[in-house]
């Protein structure tokens, strides 16, 4: 899979987001061990380049589960659960995706990687103006995370074996028929080629 439109990549503008790659939601993923190890691949490639990585992880204290007001659909059954606790093993970042000195590290309490952390703050001070987005869910924090990021005027690249979700329609759809409208879709050995001609 590659793309027509995008030609060329900036790595030094470039931060690749690897999103809610953690414990407790991994194993959601089919064929999960490979998309991982596709996504540390990328990882490797972005920070070879000298892009930026970037890690997303949803988790909650006990104050945020008290702050989810019952109009919230999804995240009120996740408060009234006590699902996903900060400290749980299940909101700590897949060991295979580590994060290293100068990542930028931010924690979420709601299904996009921007609207409750200072996540573009961090881009922005970085100089950043392309996001590479891999994730689960394609038809959560991938979803929430492209329109928000396209409303904000970023390049934005969804790696398509770098995204899953447990719903495989939903995915095609998605990554089919929506994304393209807002987004340049490639593979991990898309992105490799581009960052060795920049």
């Amino acid at each position: 899979m590659s793309t027509t439109t995008l030609h060329t990549i900036v790595p030094g503008r470039t931060a690749l987001l690897a999103m809610d790659f953690q414990n407790g939601i991994v194993p959601l993923a089919p064929d999960s061990d490979a998309l991982v190890e596709r996504v540390r691949g990328a990882i490797a490639d972005v920070r070879a380049a000298g892009g930026t990585i970037g890690y997303v992880r949803v988790a909650f204290t006990e104050d945020d589960w008290t702050r989810v007001p019952e109009t919230n659909k999804a995240f009120t059954a996740v408060a009234a659960a006590k699902m996903l606790h900060h400290e749980d093993s299940a909101t700590r970042i897949d060991e295979r995706l580590t994060p290293q000195d100068g990542d930028i590290v931010v924690r979420k309490i709601r299904f996009g990687s921007g609207s409750t952390t200072d996540l573009h703050q961090q881009l922005s001070d970085r100089g950043i103006d392309t996001l590479v987005l891999t994730g689960i869910s394609t038809s959560g924090v991938v979803l929430s995370t492209l329109i928000d990021a396209a409303d904000r005027d970023y390049r934005v690249v969804v790696l398509a074996d770098g995204v899953a979700d447990p719903d495989p329609e939903t995915h095609r759809v998605l990554l089919d028929n929506v994304f393209p409208t807002r987004a340049h879709i490639l593979d991990v050995a898309g992105l490799r080629e581009l960052l060795r001609s920049a």
